[in-house]
């Protein structure tokens, strides 16, 4: 156990210059700076402290156009992810007393992707595809002990995205609108070591759908969502389950600014997981789980929070 008061402050600017070159080419570039101050007061002194932390990141983006209403487009960027900063000012474990390795507060990534988006061939229908990568210096991993993220080791990760969407420009459809996209993606530690190179909860499929359609005053409309099974532990050894639900939804327009609404979510009642997680877990007291030098230990096993059964909801959406 630990007690502790956090103060964070941040600020960011950023600038952007979008240029045409010709007609059939123009770039757009980035820059962002951010800056972190932090200041941590622990309930043992040896972990108290503040600091601050900077990084600035370029972004450029090229967009081509060989052909009416289609852009092939390529995107380079940094970026950055923040770890809790008590990471960064943490010199003993709290639950071991044990020297602890501080952290950095803002973790860089670098991104790329190329692909392509048209609406040249179906009026209505706009499409994309990209293939891209995100090397991030340290990975965000659930700790079971800890109930909390933690930082892990360098990763890499590669997919494919493509997205679709549909909305017919008039006649007997108008009104209607499908949209689909599915995504499927490769993720690794960039290191090596012995226990193994997956991340524990990186998705590497997904996909979802929509149809909605608009008449007047009613709307309704349904869409399914698809989570593919994904490595639990880092050998890839123990994986979780998939998941698919649907929802589906109708309103009214009452008047110009209010809409009532009803809604089923997960129609079907799939009795499937919205997290899980693998490691050993060790009731509170409980010495009876012990390894060879007598420390108590734990069982590995799942630890979930299952989706929500078959639920109605109605509600009332007032703009204004």
């Amino acid at each position: 156990m630990r007690t502790d008061t956090v103060n964070e402050t941040s600020a960011a600017l950023y600038l952007r210059n979008t240029t045409a070159w010709l007609s059939w080419l123009r770039t757009v570039a980035g820059l962002r700076a951010d800056q972190f101050w932090y200041w941590v007061s622990s309930d043992n002194p040896a972990n108290s402290g503040n600091g601050s932390e900077r990084i600035v990141s370029p972004k450029l983006s090229i967009v081509m156009s060989p052909a009416d209403r289609t852009e092939i487009f390529l995107n380079w960027g940094r970026g950055f992810h923040s770890n809790d900063v008590r990471g960064a000012t943490t010199t003993v474990d709290p639950s071991t007393g044990e020297p602890a390795q501080k952290v950095s507060v803002l973790v860089p990534a670098t991104g790329y992707e190329i692909g392509v988006r048209t609406a040249r061939f179906v009026p209505g229908l706009q499409s994309s595809a990209s293939l891209w990568q995100l090397d991030i210096g340290s990975e965000l991993v659930f700790s079971g002990d800890r109930g909390t993220t933690e930082p892990s080791r360098p990763s890499r990760r590669t997919g494919i995205e493509l997205a679709g969407y549909y909305a017919p420009p008039g006649g007997p459809l108008a009104g209607l609108i499908l949209d689909a996209d599915a995504g499927f993606s490769r993720a690794r530690y960039r290191d090596h070591e012995d226990v193994g190179n997956y991340i524990p909860e990186s998705i590497e499929t997904t996909a979802s759908a929509g149809v909605s359609l608009n008449r007047g005053r009613w709307s309704v409309g349904a869409r399914a969502r698809y989570f593919g099974p994904r490595p639990l532990v880092e050998d890839n050894s123990v994986r979780s389950a998939s998941s698919f639900l649907v929802n589906l939804k109708v309103g009214y327009r009452v008047l110009k600014d209010v809409r009532v609404f009803a809604e089923v979510l997960n129609v079907f009642d799939k009795r499937v997981n919205d997290m899980d997680y693998y490691y050993a877990s060790l009731l509170k007291g409980d010495t009876s789980i012990v390894d060879a030098s007598g420390v108590a230990t734990g069982i590995n096993d799942h630890h979930i929070h299952p989706a929500e059964p078959r639920t109605f909801r109605v509600g009332v959406l007032w703009s204004f």
